[in-house]
């Protein structure tokens, strides 16, 4: 996937020197060690190091993250990007109750919250959104989270996505999903 680059951001592949930032911003959004210990954080970077140069010689859907830097002074602040979700979407109004799980194109974000509040959520993810609809041509994008989530909700919010709740508590990460379709013919 391309770089993108919008008024303050530019959204990048990471990189192998991102490691130190890329664990820490693991460890903040989703607690210390989450994710495991360091070799499995460092097996993770690696991973979306390596698939993004392969989904692009693949011309495949680019799941992995992808680093969100200030540009103003090349701070990494956080990491924007689709992931391949796949759940019980039939659950939700939107989705016409099809029995199965099906897969959907997911959009994630991730700050580390001293970056939170200046609006570089909402601005990486628009950035995603108008690549998802306009290079990629998805159909919709989709994001979750859980219901006291009110920040990425808002972020939604922002975006556009429909709002729906998860009638069924289970899976417990799908408990609010934000839905956008592309407003193209």
């Amino acid at each position: 996937m391309k770089t993108l680059e919008t008024d303050r951001l530019v959204i990048r592949p990471f990189v192998f020197d991102d490691a130190d930032e890329y664990r820490r911003l693991l460890d903040e959004a989703f607690g210390h060690e989450s994710y495991g210990a360091e070799d499995t954080t460092r097996l993770l970077l690696e991973y979306h190091v390596i698939a993004d140069k392969a989904h692009d010689a693949l011309h495949q859907t680019p799941y992995e993250d992808r680093a969100i830097v200030r540009r103003s002074d090349g701070t990494l602040i956080g990491a924007v990007g689709f992931a391949a979700c796949l759940a019980p979407f039939g659950q939700l109004r939107s989705f016409d109750g099809a029995p199965h799980r099906t897969s959907e194109v997911g959009l994630f974000w991730a700050l580390f919250p001293e970056h939170w509040g200046n609006g570089y959520a909402t601005e990486a993810a628009r950035a995603m959104v108008s690549y998802a609809f306009d290079e990629l041509d998805l159909a919709r994008i989709v994001a979750t989270t859980e219901h006291d989530n009110l920040r990425s909700i808002a972020v939604m919010k922002r975006l556009g996505m429909t709002i729906e709740r998860n009638p069924l508590a289970e899976p417990h990460w799908l408990q609010t999903v934000g839905v956008l379709v592309n407003p193209a013919p």
